[in-house]
């Protein structure tokens, strides 16, 4: 047997340590690593709760039942979006025209929310009586409302005797919501920039995607509001992220009388065996879990009028698309209206293609204009982008000085958060709170955490001290690999260090875990779940493991919860490894940039196990991150809704602030 004292945790794949090349540190077989990946163990749970809506969906036999699942769906996704503003003034206004054959371009300029403003193209037909409509809302594209696929979409409904509003989303066009200093959008992919916006909306208790279809409810207002649209005929349509937020409106707009999403709808089992989750829009909390899959925005809305639009080779998959429509035609058919939901599928890669722009204006001219005539395929020349802005400086964050962005927003939000944090902390005993912290991010209490099982591997000799290779067991079914770097004649009290590079992060020949070997100290560290031997192999410094935090997010589950469970099993074998139950050692907790949260967390569940923990390159407060306006590196430790409940400072004053030490 090898003896050891004490285990320090980490988190980062498990290769060689820096400069010692012949040096292995992985713990698992190359089977058992392939086996006990974080995200595979998610997707056999999504795969469970997606078999349980397929249930429920087969039940659904009656007009009443139908209605009654449409309803019950519309008020989780609502609430899970973090609900939405007050209904303001609009405060519209035309800031330019461009005339074209047949068309007017109207340029224009409305409010979302208060100092919070859109910029949008108005594509308005020549007509002597109010027309129908279409919202366009933009995919991916940098340039939003400018791209050529957007113009043609708005070219196509005005040269059929539609008006058609091509509106930027937040983070693209003429609304990037991160500048340079120069006033240039910062990151050049737009969904690196809805996964930041997503950080702080998800510790409110909000999602990227409710700021988005806020926006899309009023562009929906705006054309509502204009004399020459024909209120009761409005149409919604977009590609690929568009496509998301068509099919996010038109499930909870009923004013959306027809929609047309293009190259997004597939169903969840099929987007998770494939490229698996997307950005931060695309993910709403909780929703496989409650059973809230794809094919449900299209039910949710029946029997209005719906064309699922796609192409063969899409990276959204087109065999979950063909699932979705039968899915949707059943229940449509169920209604009486089965002609009224229907697919197009052309081929090629990702995008709307001729005869797909085609299907989708032939579909908004039967169901908007009364007319059910074929729809030529034809070529439509676009205006420069330069043409179409709606501002001098190209971007409403420096065109107005009171403009608000997201950030804003949230920080806003998080100001009154703040005060119904005090008065629940103020209402409630430790004992109350440590049973809501645990609540709010999954960790269950300490009397049902079992003790790890503990497996030794091997032994790495080093100079002056040697490192054992041990596996911990727990109840999750994730192995956590682990290293114990064990000095000559260790004192009693160990080391548990956990850093966000996994269990040889700092391990490095004179770095810090050595500077604590030297002064007796045995440490121990961990891969916790998705880190390390157990992770992705796809972590970032912009945006993490994201991939593996959404996969777990649909799921209502927290990264931070389920590492916050294994830093405390690592605790446990380090308190009573070799020891008595009634005499166990002091331990000492160590956390490294992320991993300190999950460290913080453990030591405020259980303060009675850890004599001392100390927090190196840590937010001191979620309250800050909020506020940040680029809050890179972020995103794997938060926590939805977190706010509503407890800041990391409360943490600190359950674990003990005496305890306790910030090292930036």
């Amino acid at each position: 047997m090898i003896q050891r004292s004490l285990i320090t945790i980490m988190i980062v794949a498990c290769v060689t340590v820096r400069g010692l090349h012949a040096e292995d540190l992985n713990c698992l077989t190359e089977a058992e690593r392939a086996a006990s990946k974080l995200y595979a163990h998610l997707q056999v749970e999504a795969y469970d709760a997606l078999g349980r809506r397929s249930e429920v969906y087969e039940q659904l036999k009656t007009p009443e039942q139908i209605q009654a699942y449409q309803q019950r769906l519309r008020r989780f996704m609502t609430k899970q979006l973090g609900g939405f503003p007050e209904r303001t003034p609009l405060n519209a206004k035309s800031v330019g025209t461009i005339q074209t054959d047949g068309y007017l371009i109207e340029k224009v300029i409305f409010d979302s929310q208060p100092h919070h403003r859109i910029t949008a193209n108005l594509y308005l037909p020549k007509a002597n009586r109010p027309v129908p409509a279409v919202a366009v809302s933009s995919g991916h594209s940098r340039t939003g409302k400018t791209a050529d696929y957007n113009q043609r979409f708005g070219i196509m409904m005005a040269r059929h005797g539609m008006a058609a509003l091509c509106f930027d989303p937040i983070g693209q066009g003429e609304r990037s919501q991160i500048l340079t200093a120069e006033g240039e959008p910062q990151h050049h992919g737009t969904t690196t920039e809805h996964f930041l916006i997503g950080v702080g909306s998800t510790l409110v208790g909000r999602n990227t995607a409710r700021y988005r279809v806020w926006d899309a409810m009023r562009a929906i207002d705006f054309l509502a509001s204009r004399s020459e649209i024909d209120a009761t005929k409005i149409g919604f349509t977009g590609c690929s992220g568009g496509g998301t937020l068509t099919s996010y409106v038109m499930a909870l707009d009923d004013r959306v009388a027809c929609a047309a999403p293009a190259c997004y709808l597939t169903t969840f089992r099929r987007l998770i065996e494939t490229i698996g989750p997307q950005d931060a829009e695309q993910n709403i909390f909780g929703q496989v879990a409650f059973g809230l899959d794809h094919p449900d925005y299209v039910l949710m809305r029946a029997p209005r009028p719906t064309l699922i639009s796609s192409t063969t080779d899409d990276f959204f998959d087109i065999g979950g698309a063909w699932n979705n429509y039968r899915q949707a035609k059943r229940i449509y058919g169920k209604l009486g209206f089965p002609e009224r939901v229907d697919l197009v599928e052309m081929e090629g890669t990702h995008g709307v293609k001729p005869q797909n722009l085609a299907t989708i204006g032939h579909w908004f001219q039967r169901w908007l204009l009364g007319r059910d005539e074929p729809v030529a395929v034809t070529e439509l020349s676009t205006l420069p982008a330069s043409d179409l802005l709606c501002t001098s400086s190209g971007q409403v964050l420096t065109e107005f000085t009171d403009e608000l962005s997201v950030f804003d927003l949230n920080a806003a939000h998080e100001s009154v958060l703040a005060k119904s944090r005090t008065q629940l902390w103020q209402k409630n005993d430790r004992v109350k709170m440590q049973a809501l912290i645990r609540e709010r991010i999954g960790v269950r209490p300490n009397s049902e955490l079992k003790p790890p099982k503990f497996e030794d591997v091997s032994r790495i000799k080093r100079e002056n001290y040697h490192i054992d290779k041990l596996i911990l067991r727990t109840d999750s079914g994730i192995p956590l690999p682990g290293l114990t770097f064990h000095p000559p004649s260790p004192v009693d009290d160990a080391y548990v260090y956990l850093h966000e590079d996994g269990k040889h992060g700092d391990s490095e020949p004179n770095g810090p875990i050595e500077n604590l070997i030297s002064e007796g100290y045995a440490v121990v560290t961990v891969d916790l779940r998705g880190q390390g031997e157990t992770g992705s192999g796809q972590r970032d410094a912009t945006l993490t493991d994201w991939k593996t935090y959404y996969l777990s997010y649909l799921l209502g589950k927290s990264l931070v919860g389920l590492r916050v469970e294994d830093a405390l099993a690592a605790a446990d074998f380090v308190a009573f490894y070799q020891k008595k139950k009634d005499a166990p050692r002091k331990v000492h907790l160590v956390g490294v940039g992320h991993a300190g949260i999950v460290a913080l967390h453990a030591a405020a569940l259980n303060p009675e196990r850890f004599a001392s923990v100390t927090l190196r390159k840590t937010p001191r407060s979620w309250a800050s991150v909020v506020r940040l306006k680029s809050p890179v590196g972020q995103l794997d430790s938060t926590v939805h809704g977190v706010l509503e409940v407890y800041d990391l400072p409360d943490l600190v004053r359950l674990a003990g602030a005496d305890k306790v030490r910030f090292e930036d």
